[in-house]
């Protein structure tokens, strides 16, 4: 199983097909709108401009499991996102990343690049890079800022 094999709804409800983004690294982190740690959408989105046009993807799996800080609707959650941190890259709707409701992505991925917690999500903005080539590559921590993923970015674009 690759990553191209998962689908998943935006927060405005459209598909979301991974298999679009063959070829291209992808950033996929849980996020939440009212974290301590929710100031890292600028830099998300600092990079999904930066490298968009060399083909890096960033998608934000928001998420309500930690302390219940993604309280908003799906469409009220990407609207303050848009307002509050300018943020274009694509957001889906909210999700379960541990649990018996994961959702299969985050099954994947924490199979594939566990963490301190083994298989689960210690926090929201938990960051999984994946390789153009369709592999987890690196697993960052929710306190890892978007600028310290940008050198393996970097690398994964050469």
């Amino acid at each position: 199983m690759k990553i191209y094999d998962f689908d998943i709804k935006t927060a405005g409800g459209q598909s979301l097909q991974f298999n679009q983004f063959k070829n291209q690294p992808i950033l996929i982190v849980n996020t939440a709108t009212k974290c301590g740690l929710t100031p890292q959408f600028e830099g998300l989105e600092k990079l999904h401009q930066e490298y968009k046009d060399q083909g890096l993807v960033v998608i934000g799996f928001p998420c309500n499991q930690f302390a219940g800080q993604e309280p908003l609707s799906n469409e009220t959650m990407e609207e303050t996102c848009k307002i509050n941190y300018g943020v274009t890259f694509p957001l889906t709707k909210k999700i379960d990343v541990n649990g018996k409701d994961t959702h299969p992505i985050f099954k994947y991925l924490k199979k594939a690049l566990p963490g301190m917690l083994g298989k689960r999500v210690k926090w929201n903005f938990t960051k999984f890079l994946i390789a153009p080539n369709g592999e987890p590559f690196k697993r960052y921590a929710p306190t890892t800022s978007p600028d310290k993923i940008e050198k393996d970015i970097q690398q994964l674009l050469k």
